[in-house]
Formats: C-alpha cells, structure tokens, sequence
C-alpha cells in the first residue's frame, strides 16, 4: 500500500512545531526530533519545564503560550515564524484529561476539555493551514487516542474530544492531501505521563513516553495518515470498534468489568 503523505526521510533542518510540549509525549516527540536534526520550537503554558527541555539543544525555542487562549494564538505563531523562519511541520498535543463516569459529570470540566483538547486544535489548525496553503507545503498533526474508537469507561468527556479529532483530520487530510499539505492522525494508547498517572485501573500496554516519540517518528517517516500504537492492543480496540454493537458492548463490559 502506497504511503498516504510523503515519508519524511531526512530530519535534518526540519522546522517543526510541537504545542503541548512541556512534559509526556510531547517533551520525549520534542528530544527525539533534536536528536535527529529538526529544529523545534516547544510550546505550552509552563515556560520553566519548556526552558529545561530546550536549554541543551541550540537548535530548540521555547514560545510558551496556553494553546486554550484564543487572543494568545496570532502572537504565538508569529514568535514561532520569527525563531524558526518557517514551519515544516506542526504538531497539536496540548490535552487535558478528566477521567469521568457519565453519572459524574461537571459541566465545568466538559467545557474546558473540549475548549482546549477540540477548539484549542481548531485555533492553530486556522492559522496554519492559510499558511501552509500559501506555501504550497507542510503538515499537521493531531494527537488524538485510540479513545476514540468506541465508547469505554471513564471516557464520556475525553473518548469524545478525542473522537472530534478523528473526525477533524479525516476530512483535513481529504480536503489538504491534494493541495499539498500532509495530515496526521495519533491515536496513542495508554502512555506514562501525568495524566494517565490519574488513573485507578489497570493500563493495557502502557508504554513509557520515549517509546511512544519513536513509534510516532516512524509513522512520519512512513509517511502514515494514522499513526496507531501500541500495536497489539490498538489493533485489538480498532478490530473491536468494527464489530456490530449487539457483540461490542457485551464484549467490551466482559473486558472492562463494568
């Protein structure tokens, strides 16, 4: 099967920038494309954590920024245009997680969740994509979750931010692919970060942040739409999410217990 966006062979010189940078995922993507030669500029609220990640590296910038403020956006890309000279590459992955019961709802977190997870990437994604567009070139990213394939417990607020992303990029690539522009879906399992450090239950193919910087490095350099990972039990939950519902939802309580 043919690579659906054009496989980046060579990180050399690269420009990419990673918002939500300053610790999880987003600080390993960020260590392990300096270590390959990309320029990096690396964004999130906590400029201190975004300072340490970039201290030893000549070729990091820090633009520290909250990516749920709509006013901070315009000034944000025009630091990270000025540091780096252009964008090769953007990478969305600023999220908050709020594990929650449907009978446990708070509006409040619902309404931040997808302010900053769903609209936060709509934001950038404005932004970017002109510019892109007038290049004639460049990429996107979504950090999104495997979440997304089907419902699951705990997931009512952070399963559908993530499932809007699914469907977000899915039409950004069927629009951008032609014009030039490359599009990326991620959907990680569970990762080691702060916010799966929350959870009571037991984690499924945990992988440590490091691994899941280097599995999404190989997906764009395989020039993959979606990068899935773990691989084992990300395939499982896609296999599971295709099954009718009178056998996915007996299934996935016997799974889960609840």
């Amino acid at each position: 099967m043919r690579a659906l966006n054009p496989p980046i062979k060579n990180w050399a010189g690269k420009r990419v920038w990673l918002v939500g940078a300053s610790s999880g995922i987003g600080a390993a993507l960020a260590q392990a494309l300096l270590a390959a030669g990309a320029w990096v500029t690396v964004s999130a609220r906590r400029q201190e954590a975004l300072l340490e990640l970039a201290q030893p590296h000549p070729h990091a910038h820090v633009v520290a920024f909250d990516a749920g403020d709509a006013q901070a956006w315009p000034e944000a890309f025009e630091r990270t245009l000025a540091a780096m000279g252009h964008i090769d590459l953007v990478v969305f992955g600023a999220a908050r997680y709020d594990p929650t019961h449907s009978w446990e709802l708070d509006l409040d977190q619902v309404q931040k969740s997808f302010d900053l997870n769903v609209v936060g990437v709509y934001r950038g994604v404005s932004h970017l994509v002109p510019y892109f567009l007038k290049r004639g070139q460049g990429g996107l990213a979504v950090i999104a979750s495997i979440s997304a394939y089907t419902g699951l417990p705990k997931a009512v607020i952070y399963g559908a931010t993530k499932a809007a992303l699914n469907n977000m990029a899915q039409t950004l690539y069927f629009e951008l692919e032609p014009k030039g522009v490359s599009v990326y879906l991620i959907n990680p399992g569970f990762v080691e970060t702060p916010m799966t450090a929350v959870n009571d239950f037991e984690m499924p193919g945990l992988m440590k942040p490091a691994e899941a910087a280097k599995a999404i490095v190989a997906g764009f350099e395989r020039g993959d739409f979606e990068i899935r990972f773990p691989r084992g039990f990300a395939g499982a939950l896609r296999w599971i999410s295709f099954l009718p519902d009178c056998w996915r939802f007996p299934l996935l309580h016997k799974i889960t217990k609840l």
